[in-house]
């Protein structure tokens, strides 16, 4: 081989090598773009004997708020309500589970489901962006822990006093936008959505006069512009993330209370939002401007005579031509992205059951789906149907609201450096993904 040739093979092996061992981390609500992507390679073709391996465990309180993973550290929130009522953020170790620091602060709650905190913490720049249930937001050190700012949102901006304070609390991750810390918590006086200086706290720009919702934003990039796709209590709103001017909104008033917990998905020119009570909507991004039209709307006669897709709290997939989500009552469905006709529909996936939920992670061409059971799904979904490659169980249900049938796993996992962080209400657990 010619001396050059050599030494180009070499430097392409290496970039290679390299390329196959970058770890990819989790640092926000579902991964680093928001979009219920993973993109690690070298990960385990199915699990043998339906065992997965646990690299470690850790005690933590309840909670609904998922983990995310950022510079070697595990991030997860929780709620001690004795002797005191307080949410916790914990920081380990990824690789040993060592607990590096916990900070606590007073909360008392005055919502429904009351287990913990709902969103999970967005971690930027060594910085760790946490959003309590009750509107408390602290800017802390990654390292350390130490507080860098707070601000008390329900206080500042009178959520409770004007009745504002979603029923299940505030539950949308922060989202970090160049300087900006956004959040979303449906205050009165056009401040449904508020931007942070994500530095010090100063209050920066506010929108919106909707009521809060539980979905998180997203960036998405719309006619040469960055927007931020909001589904707030009311409707989906396109805002410049640098301002909060509204460039579209289109309504969507919920026919009892909002109670979407999903986030928007988005393929191509087409964003797609599935709720509860009130079914599923089609909007088109227009490409001459931020715009949107509406392509289609479905919705049952009831939560359990359902079309399209009823969602609660499962973000659906949407993959070129057809979206996969589950329905109100645990049903695996296949849409037609065109007109939101079923395809097919599968029982198997999760447990049959009002609110039933799967939380979908997309890897190449296959998924992984984590339900409520606490089992973890390896598959492949295609308008042919659902296509079950291996499962095993990870963690075991609990909540107290729902012990009538045997608890449930509703917390989002983390997928980064070929491994899995999920938690329930007694323990965070990571186990091995990686290929042997």
């Amino acid at each position: 081989m010619h001396p050059s040739n050599a030494c180009l093979t070499a430097i392409l092996l290496l970039t290679i090598g390299l390329s196959a061992g970058l770890a990819d981390d989790w640092p926000q609500w579902r991964g680093a773009d928001r979009d219920g992507v993973w993109r690690e390679t070298g990960l385990v073709d199915r699990f043998e004997f339906e065992q997965i391996e646990i690299r470690w465990r850790q005690p933590i309180g309840p909670g609904y708020s998922g983990p995310t993973v950022a510079d070697g550290r595990v991030f997860v929130t929780d709620r001690q309500a004795q002797p005191e009522q307080v949410e916790r953020v914990h920081c380990f170790d990824w690789k040993l589970g060592s607990k590096l620091w916990t900070f606590s602060y007073p909360s008392e709650y005055t919502i429904n489901y009351e287990a913990g905190p709902r969103a999970s913490v967005t971690v930027e720049d060594n910085r760790a962006f946490v959003l309590g249930a009750m509107g408390h937001l602290h800017c802390l050190d990654a390292g350390t822990g130490k507080v860098l700012w707070k601000r008390d949102l329900n206080q500042e901006y009178s959520i409770s006093k004007n009745r504002r304070m979603p029923i299940w609390g505030i539950a949308a991750a922060p989202l970090i936008y160049e300087d900006l810390v956004i959040v979303h918590i449906g205050a009165a006086n056009n401040a449904s959505i508020v931007a942070f200086d994500k530095k010090y706290g100063d209050p920066q720009w506010k929108a919106l006069r909707d009521r809060a919702q539980y979905s998180a934003p997203i960036l998405i990039e719309q006619a040469g512009q960055t927007v931020m796709v909001c589904w707030t209590g009311d409707s989906v709103a396109g805002l410049d993330p640098a301002t909060g001017k509204v460039f579209w909104r289109h309504p969507m008033a919920p026919s009892r209370m909002p109670i979407g917990v999903a986030t928007p998905v988005v393929s191509g020119d087409r964003l797609f939002v599935t709720s509860f009570y009130d079914g599923s909507l089609m909007l088109r991004l227009r490409q001459d401007k931020p715009a949107v039209e509406q392509l289609w709307r479905r919705m049952g006669d009831s939560e359990q005579q359902t079309d399209a897709l009823h969602s609660i709290i499962s973000t659906p997939l949407f993959m070129d031509d057809y979206i996969y989500g589950t329905d109100s009552y645990g049903e695996l469905r296949c849409l037609k992205a065109a007109s939101g006709d079923r395809v097919w529909e599968d029982l198997t996936a999760t447990p049959k059951a009002r609110w039933s939920n799967l939380h979908f992670v997309q890897n190449g061409d296959r998924t992984w789906m984590f339900n409520e059971r606490g089992e973890l799904i390896i598959c492949k979904l295609s308008p042919q149907g659902f296509d079950e490659i291996s499962r095993a169980k990870l963690i075991e249900p609990t909540r107290n609201q729902l012990n009538k049938r045997g608890g449930v796993c509703w917390s989002h996992p983390a997928f980064a450096n070929r491994h899995i962080f999920i938690r329930n209400d007694k323990e965070i657990v990571c186990a091995s993904l990686e290929a042997r």
